[in-house]
């Protein structure tokens, strides 16, 4: 059986997403927790206005929200780019 793991030294972030996630780690997680609820606070206020088409457009919204918090999360608690020192080792059979 082959193993594709990737250790440590073996792949390195491109230049656009160490950019996003010197960005984004800059936005609190709570921030996109914010988000969700607004939207779907937003969608609600479309639904009672009969606008269903803008409910559902807005309403939307809430599910990329929360992931963005979630790799928000992860970017902020690990080192995603594997060269790095700080970088988990890898698992040894």
């Amino acid at each position: 059986m082959t193993d594709y793991r990737v250790t440590a030294g073996e792949a390195q972030e491109d230049q656009f997403t160490a950019a996003i996630e010197k960005c984004t780690s800059q936005i609190p997680s709570s921030a996109y927790l914010g988000a969700a609820l607004a939207s779907m606070a937003v969608s609600v206020g479309f639904k009672i206005a009969k606008k269903d088409h803008m409910a559902i457009f807005v309403g939307q919204w809430a599910a990329p929200f929360l992931i963005l918090g979630i790799y928000n999360k992860l970017v902020s608690s690990m080192d995603s780019d594997a060269s790095s020192p700080t970088a988990a080792p890898s698992i040894a059979e």
